[in-house]
């Protein structure tokens, strides 16, 4: 398997068990509600645009941030991995109520744009998603093997947010057939596989750390 393709897997499987699209599904339907399949597909398509800006944002500028604030990337991918242990367990033990904040319900409710808060950001594009990105951006260096890790990483988060797209646009159908239940054992499971990936973060940010600063060889 070429780099390329594991870099492309990697990254796909890591934002999609991030972002997790089908546990915002009762959210989408909850802020939409009263509203046609149109509707639906508009709002789904203009917040998997916003969150693919921000993502491609911080994927060409998130290492030059990073710098102008004297962050190293073994320290990023540490705190990465906290942050996906904690979405990990959050989502394996979801709290009820859902995953929209009470202020991001009452800004929706007063007529913002539901497809940018709290759609796009924060759950499309959170903490975990931000991580992901930026930790994956570390590993593409300027060449021409670099180019096309950077091209990799682009196609996961196009396919990515395309998928997202697809399960937010036919959110009525895909409730109506493996329902709550279903939806809560798919998040359940995921979120297990997030503390697993946010645990090898961790891992390999304190293993890059402790050769940075000579406390083990390389």
């Amino acid at each position: 398997m070429s780099q390329e393709l594991t870099l492309f897997i990697g990254t796909f499987t890591t934002l999609l068990a991030v972002i997790n699209p089908l546990e915002s599904l009762p959210v989408f339907l909850t802020l939409l509600e009263s509203q046609d399949e149109q509707a639906h597909r508009r709002v789904a398509f203009r917040s998997c645009l916003y969150a693919a800006i921000m993502m491609f944002f911080f994927l060409l500028f998130g290492n030059f941030v990073l710098r102008i604030f004297g962050v190293p990337l073994s320290m990023v991918r540490m705190v990465g991995g906290i942050i996906l242990i904690r979405i990990g367990f959050n989502l394996f033990l979801p709290s009820p109520g859902g995953s929209v904040s009470g202020a991001d319900s009452r800004s929706a409710q007063k007529g913002g744009d539901v497809a940018f808060v709290p759609l796009a950001m924060p759950l499309m594009f959170g903490p975990g998603v931000l991580a992901t990105v930026i930790g994956m951006s570390s590993t593409v260096k300027l060449s021409e093997s670099g180019i096309n890790s950077m091209g990799a990483i682009c196609a996961a988060i196009l396919t990515t947010m395309f998928i997202t797209y697809l399960t937010l646009a036919y959110a009525e159908r895909i409730i109506g057939r493996i329902g709550p239940l279903g939806i809560d054992a798919v998040t359940r499971i995921v979120g297990f596989f997030v503390s697993a990936m946010g645990m090898g973060l961790v891992f390999h940010g304190l293993v890059e750390a402790l050769r940075q600063y000579g406390v083990v060889l390389k």
